[in-house]
């Protein structure tokens, strides 16, 4: 790995356009999706993103770039895997 790309893999940043169009920075694996959720393993931790009609549009896991559209509900960080109370309702 270059030293380009470790610089950028220790960088997190999220950007949303009109709750429509994210880009993500920071991600080191894609856990799963569908059209109603996307969950991925960042460099700050698991981040869940919660939404209708989404798509991952591109995916660069060799410097950690994603980018995705479509309606954003909520975006989470946890440390724990989802398994009950209200994360559970949230993503399943």
């Amino acid at each position: 790995m270059s030293a380009l790309e470790e610089t950028a893999q220790k960088n997190h940043n999220v950007i949303i356009e009109d709750r429509k169009k994210f880009t993500l920075s920071g991600v080191k694996e894609v856990l799963a999706f569908d059209d109603e959720s996307i969950a991925l393993e960042t460099v700050m931790g698991k981040l869940y993103i919660k939404g209708a009609g989404l798509h991952i549009l591109s995916f660069e896991s060799e410097i950690g770039d994603l980018a995705g559209e479509g309606r954003l509900h909520a975006v989470i960080y946890t440390a724990e895997e989802p398994n009950g109370g209200f994360f559970h309702r949230l993503f399943r």
